[in-house]
């Protein structure tokens, strides 16, 4: 499970949830990515589990959607989730629906994810958008370690407030950390965000300069030709917001990222981007999970 830095809290559910990715061991002639991937282990506690893998590009890649019950998260709810991706495997996992962190009285939430990808192996990490509501407090910490070889495409996006509905972030707490190790212990990219609501960051220019909507997406490894960095930037351009494309780690870390006033722009940015660099990073053309669709 999550590292134990993240204690349980005080107050609310504490869930769990541990998934693991393995390969079929007989390898066909169309080479290790053609295995088949199966959910070989699942265990949960608490209200965070998913259902049956969903496999629509084949057997190769199971979509796995991640549903909390609950429909939100309260004070003091603790969500831990862990996810091994082993050797030659290859899964990609969503979730559902935004997930909504309500106002609280005092005890702030925590959500934590634990990422290990082995090499060989590919994981696609695609929950959609975390919705901080007027007076919600959280931390968010996702730590993925990747070994030799192994690739990772993740996003994580939060909105603050409601702004569809008129609803600021006035009050509130939220810490975000969102770090890319190789599993030698040499970081890739690490993220620190402070983004409590009195704080300076939401109407400065040099952070969010009054937007509601932030996200990032990394992808590794990245080893397509400039012409397609190129095009990735233009798109950024032409989204409507504040987007850019950087890279790290030499060039093989892809870092997107989209400051803006709508979830929907945002997330239309990551998924075209998504579509864009999938042959490239992960090695097949994008097929978008279902439950996108409804």
């Amino acid at each position: 499970m999550a590292e134990a830095a993240i204690d349980a809290a005080g107050e609310g559910w504490v869930a769990e949830l541990s998934l693991r990715f393995t390969a079929d061991e007989n390898e066909s002639a169309a080479g290790p990515m053609a295995r088949r991937t199966r959910l070989s282990g699942r265990a949960h506690r608490g209200p965070l589990v998913v259902q049956r893998p969903f496999y629509p590009e084949g057997p190769t890649v199971p979509h796995v959607y991640v549903l909390h019950p609950p429909g939100g998260v309260v004070g003091g709810d603790t969500l831990l989730v862990d996810v091994q991706v082993e050797p030659s495997a290859h899964a990609l996992v969503t979730t559902p629906a935004a997930t909504k962190v309500y106002r609280t009285r005092g005890p702030r939430s925590r959500q934590a994810q634990r990422l290990n990808v082995a090499s060989g192996a590919a994981l696609e990490w695609l929950p959609q958008e975390t919705i901080l509501h007027d007076g919600a407090a959280i931390d968010l910490d996702t730590k993925v370690v990747l070994d030799d070889g192994a690739r990772f495409v993740g996003i994580e996006t939060l909105c603050f407030g409601l702004p569809a509905r008129g609803e600021t972030f006035a009050a509130g707490r939220c810490r975000q950390r969102f770090e890319l190790w190789r599993a030698s212990g040499r970081p890739l990219l690490i993220e620190r965000g402070r983004f409590d609501a009195e704080d300076a960051v939401h109407a400065a220019s040099w952070g969010l300069a009054g937007a509601r909507v932030h996200g990032l997406m990394v992808a590794t490894p990245f080893t397509g030709p400039v012409t397609l960095l190129d095009e990735l930037r233009a798109r950024a351009a032409s989204a409507g917001d504040r987007a850019s494309v950087t890279t790290v780690d030499e060039g093989r870390v892809l870092c997107f990222r989209y400051v803006g006033a709508s979830t929907e722009r945002a997330r239309r940015f990551f998924q075209d981007a998504w579509i864009a660099i999938r042959p490239t990073v992960i090695g097949s053309p994008a097929v978008l999970p279902r439950i996108w669709a409804t």
